[in-house]
């Protein structure tokens, strides 16, 4: 059975999400953030370098980074669910948008966050840039969930999977308005109408409830 190390309002909650899915037998082992620094408690850093979470056991084997434990599991335990192959024809569109979670989405909405935090006005150029970023980004999910249901085409996939992640719990930490962004916001409530979508956030944070709006 894989033991997934969660960390409380962590991207963790992916793994989650993809066991319950995909029907794979899981264990979950909290962990709290530090109420000061929210960041890892010792406990996680002692199991890897970096500190951070998802972190699996499955076996032998102690796998870190969400993307590549997505993959993992898919491939080890899931029969290739959730992942189109090259013969199908939304397979770019798979892998477009399954590394646009962690390639530009998550680092846009970090940056945004950092920026802020140091205290810059509204109009610094260097707030106003990373920003500027962040828009773009949204406007360009925006765009394809005004054309698909899902972001890798008419099927749910591992690609939302990645994304959900930043557009509801990263908003803890990081607050911006969906407001502009119509279908972005029916995307979150059809994502939020799934059985293993809400089993896996009862399970992994029954304290939040997931900003679908």
């Amino acid at each position: 059975m894989i033991k997934i190390h969660h960390l409380g309002h962590a991207q963790s909650e992916r793994v989650v999400w993809l066991c319950e899915e995909l029907d794979v037998p899981y264990e979950i082992e909290h962990y709290t953030r530090d109420p000061v620094t929210m960041l890892s408690p010792p406990e996680l850093k002692a199991l890897h370098p970096l500190g951070a979470a998802p972190v699996i056991e499955d076996g032998d084997l102690m796998l870190a980074e969400s993307a590549a434990i997505v993959e993992y599991i898919i491939v080890k335990h899931g029969g290739g669910r959730l992942k189109p192959g090259p013969e199908r024809p939304d397979y770019a569109d798979f892998l477009y948008w399954f590394h646009f979670a962690n390639g530009n989405l998550q680092p846009a909405i970090g940056r945004v966050l950092f920026m802020r935090r140091t205290g810059l006005p509204p109009d610094h150029p260097a707030l106003a840039a990373v920003q500027a970023r962040m828009d773009r980004v949204l406007a360009l999910m925006e765009a394809r969930l005004g054309e698909a249901a899902y972001l890798a085409g008419s099927e749910f996939s591992a690609a939302d999977i990645m994304t959900v992640f930043s557009l509801t719990t990263m908003r803890m930490f990081q607050p911006f308005d969906l407001t502009p962004y119509p279908h972005l916001r029916a995307y979150l409530q059809r994502i939020g109408a799934r059985p293993a979508y809400r089993r896996a956030m009862s399970k992994s944070d029954p304290d939040l409830t997931p900003m679908l709006d």
